[in-house]
């Protein structure tokens, strides 16, 4: 199950990495990366005003992985949730994330490989602790 997550979101970050080192966007991306991490910090430090975290609500439609075989609920979960892109991630710091790729240059590629493969074995890890801990007519027994 593991592989089914870091595998989609080693390949989706790798090419992100592929594309930002192929362009002279170090500079740029480590301007906006040192912005928004003020921003957000102090924002958070200041306690005055909640930003919310930039991303989208859109879910994984049941009916893509209801009466479905074991085999497509994995490839499924695992190509829309392991790279992270496409379903809700709530963390401000998720989108920090592709403008180091960006800011990292050259080792851009290595740093995106990593962090894809470091997404998708966590967000696999978290699905089996909460399938496993969960009643036995969970919705989040739909993963295994």
């Amino acid at each position: 199950m593991l592989a089914a997550y870091a595998m989609p979101a080693v390949a989706v970050w790798l090419l992100l990495g592929l594309c930002t080192s192929a362009l002279p966007l170090a500079r740029p991306a480590l301007i906006l990366l040192t912005a928004y991490s003020a921003v957000y910090g102090v924002t958070e430090a200041s306690d005055r005003l909640q930003l919310a975290a930039p991303g989208r609500r859109w879910q994984v439609p049941q009916e893509l992985v209801a009466g479905t075989t074991a085999r497509r609920r994995l490839l499924v979960w695992g190509s829309v949730l392991g790279p992270g892109f496409l379903t809700r991630n709530p963390y401000a710091g998720f989108a920090m994330l592709p403008l180091a790729v960006a800011a990292a240059g050259r080792g851009g590629l290595a740093l995106a490989g990593a962090i894809g493969a470091a997404h998708g074995t966590g967000r696999a890890l978290a699905l089996l602790r909460d399938a496993r801990s969960g009643p036995a007519g969970d919705p989040m027994r739909l993963l295994l």
